[in-house]
Parts: C-alpha cells; structure tokens; sequence
C-alpha cells in the first residue's frame, strides 16, 4: 500500500469537497440575499414586533385612562342596579 498516493488521493477528495461546499453556500447566499457566504442568512422575525421605552410608556398611559373609564362606567351600573 502506497501512503503517498492514499495520502495524495485523500487531499484531491478533500479539495473536492471544499468546493462543493463552497458552491453550495454561494448558491444558498444567492437565494437568501446574504452577501456574505460565510454567515448565516438572517431568520425573518415572525409575530409581534418589540417596543420601546417611550411606545410602551405611552401605551401604558392609553391603557390606564381605559380602564379608569371602564371602571366609572361599570360603577354607574353598579348603582343603576342597586336603585
């Protein structure tokens, strides 16, 4: 058994491979729009979108002045009842 030509063969092999590899990853960069190969394409973020501070403070304000609507309102049936 010769070492060398084993030796010799495995290299070719792994050249091969290195540039079907390499294929394939520009191929999916392509269908992905990565421009980077070497990096993963981005997953797209799916569901409900994060807030800031000053969304989720202004938010906060629109909810309280709600349910201290609601509140009134459910207390002036509260009495009509009663009466």
């Amino acid at each position: 058994m010769d070492l060398y030509r084993t030796i010799r063969e495995l290299y070719e092999e792994k050249k091969r491979i290195e540039e079907a590899i390499a294929s394939l990853e520009q191929l999916l960069a392509s269908k992905s729009g990565a421009t980077d190969p070497n990096r993963p394409a981005q997953k797209k973020r799916r569901g409900r979108k994060s807030m800031g501070p000053e969304e989720r403070r202004l938010v906060s304000e629109r909810m309280k002045k709600f349910w201290a609507q609601r509140r009134a309102r459910g207390q002036t049936m509260d009495q009509r009842q009663a009466s």
